[in-house]
């Protein structure tokens, strides 16, 4: 059971001592969707309101007003919108659950508190009374989703453990952007159109970014993590990659070399097809403490298998010395260092898909890297810099 306890209006906010105590309850179904089959466990909630004591004895129009009052904050209290279907993990496997939207008519609200009103007037305690609460499907409901046959159809993951704040805002603020965003049957899950302009003004904050093969500060650092994160799990799933880009050099950030993907506004892009027949869902998950970023894909599984094969690191170069910039907030014989270095060279991943009925599918993504010797700021007055 869900309990809550709100006080109602300016009105009702006072002494609780001898209050009139009303226990509000409603049952509502909430669907789920359960290895493809969708139950409809009742829900039972409450919420306890406080009244003023002498509201039984009070004159009738000023009964109905102060009434009339609370019941217009408890329809509003209670009331919600619906949401579409989002899944969650569960020990074996994904559970789909959407939010079921409610309407409680403030004259409904007033009709139940008058009636607990007029019940504790007569010595009747305690005062229990039911809301009348309507329900409104959501767009995207559990009903829809089980016709679309969705299910989970693969995940992707990377580590940013040891960014920096504006790295990790970053990717919260655009892994957000992506969450719970679908893409037609047929269309194109498009990066760049669905994160939409990278700017301060739109959440995102100045950090140190890879542009021209050089270490500059723009708007949105760190983006790629979020691109990348995504790309691992359009491959796994065995989705057609449309666009996507490897990085000039290997970031430290994303472990084996050949599953990154960089996106640039105008020239970098990310874009996936949904080739399943049915909408296509993405989700985020991310753990700032850990450092973990999960992208997951929902969508009709046609019975595809996907096999993603790495290849080590061919024509090594080793790393140069390191660029050097300068950084207004360090004291003479400070520095910090603000990326890694990297061997360059080149690898490939190849992925096979098979489809029932369709003919083998081979995939290759060749990233070639240039060698880094990485980044370390230095005070202003540093010759180096």
């Amino acid at each position: 059971m869900n309990c809550r306890i709100w006080p109602l209006l300016p009105l009702l906010a006072l002494s609780t001592a001898g209050a009139l105590t009303v226990q509000v309850r409603w049952s509502v179904p909430e669907p789920r969707l359960v290895q493809g089959q969708v139950q409809r466990p009742t829900e039972h909630h409450a919420l306890t309101v406080r009244l003023p004591p002498d509201l039984p004895g009070r004159a009738p129009a000023a009964r109905a007003a102060a009434l009339r009052g609370a019941g217009a904050t408890l329809a509003a209290r209670v009331s919600r919108a619906p949401q579409d279907i989002r899944f969650q993990p569960v020990a074996d496997g994904w559970v789909g659950s959407a939010r079921t939207g409610w309407t409680v008519t403030p004259a409904a609200a007033q009709a139940a508190l008058s009636a607990a009103v007029k019940r504790a007037g007569q010595g009747r305690a305690p005062v229990t009374v039911t809301l009348p609460v309507e329900l409104t499907a959501p767009v995207r409901s559990v009903r829809w989703a089980a016709r679309q046959r969705l299910s989970h159809l693969g995940s992707g993951e990377s580590n940013f453990t040891g960014s920096p704040d504006f790295r990790v805002h970053n990717i919260r603020v655009g892994a957000a952007r992506l969450h719970g965003q679908w893409t037609a049957p047929g269309g194109t899950l498009d990066f760049n159109a669905l994160t939409g302009p990278i700017s301060a003004v739109r959440g995102f904050r100045p950090g140190y970014v890879l542009a021209g093969g050089s270490l500059r500060l723009e708007d949105g650092g760190g983006i790629c993590q979020v691109s990348t994160t995504l790309f691992r799990a359009a491959l796994r799933a065995g989705l057609p990659i449309q666009e996507r880009h490897a990085h000039s050099v290997q970031v430290a950030y994303y472990g084996q070399p050949g599953l990154d993907a960089a996106v640039y506004a105008g020239s970098k892009n990310l874009r996936v097809r949904n080739d399943t027949g049915a909408p296509l869902l993405v989700q985020f998950r991310w753990d700032t403490r850990a450092g973990t970023l999960r992208a997951d894909l929902f969508g009709r599984n046609d019975g595809r298998t996907v096999r993603v094969e790495g290849a080590p690191l061919t024509r090594v170069r080793l790393p140069p010395g390191p660029a050097f910039v300068r950084a207004p907030d360090l004291a003479d014989g400070e520095t910090r260092r603000i990326d890694m270095p990297a061997p360059g060279g080149v690898t490939l991943i190849t992925r096979t898909v098979r489809q029932p009925g369709q003919a083998t599918r081979t995939d290759r993504f060749r990233s070639e890297y240039r060698p880094w010797g990485g980044v370390i700021a230095v005070p202003p007055g540093d010759p180096r810099g």
